[in-house]
């Protein structure tokens, strides 16, 4: 607990930095994706998979919880996971841009909606999940939290692997009906 208010009385380490950004990002992302949201359903969209949304924001809000009670703050950074960390933003960016106004949190979708297939989306089919999963293993391994890491990236990947089989679904359902 000392290492949390070090956190917060100490002179910002590069560690604060980046947790601070990490909440800034993310906060940033849930109201860009709740206005994209909105607007998707207004023009037509429908929610997909909302049985399962909480268990994220739950899990997301989790990842970072332990991570800001367990840090060091003064711990130095690993050049190498601090450069994949810099690489899963700059992927990041790249998605969001790619996919523009039809990025939110949820899945949400209609028969008249476009499929985005520039940008990352040319190669991987959810280059934004590809983020999430680097990002809930490298942030807490850069941090010395291995045993966080491992825990959530597992975690993860139980809600993930639900996520996808869902969205795979409803783009399938899409895609053929773009066809007839």
């Amino acid at each position: 607990m000392d290492d949390l208010g070090a956190v917060f009385t100490q002179a910002p380490t590069a560690i604060s930095w980046i947790l601070i950004y990490i909440v800034v990002q993310r906060l940033s992302e849930l109201v860009y994706a709740n206005r994209n949201t909105l607007r998707l359903l207004s023009e037509g969209g429908e929610e997909f998979g909302a049985d399962h949304y909480h268990w994220f924001i739950f899990l997301h809000s989790a990842w970072l919880a332990v991570i800001f009670l367990l840090v060091d703050p003064l711990r130095p950074l690993n050049p190498i996971l601090l450069t994949l960390f810099v690489f899963t933003q700059i992927m990041r960016v790249w998605t969001l841009a790619s996919i523009g106004r039809w990025w939110t949190t949820r899945i949400i979708s209609a028969p008249h909606f476009d499929r985005v297939q520039r940008g990352p989306y040319k190669y991987i089919s959810h280059p934004n999940y590809l983020v999430v999963v680097l990002e809930i293993a490298i942030v807490p391994l850069l941090m010395g939290l291995p045993w966080v890491a491992l825990l959530f990236s597992l975690l993860n990947a139980i809600l993930l692997r639900h996520r996808i089989n869902v969205e795979n679904q409803v783009l399938s359902k899409r895609d053929q009906s773009s066809l007839s």
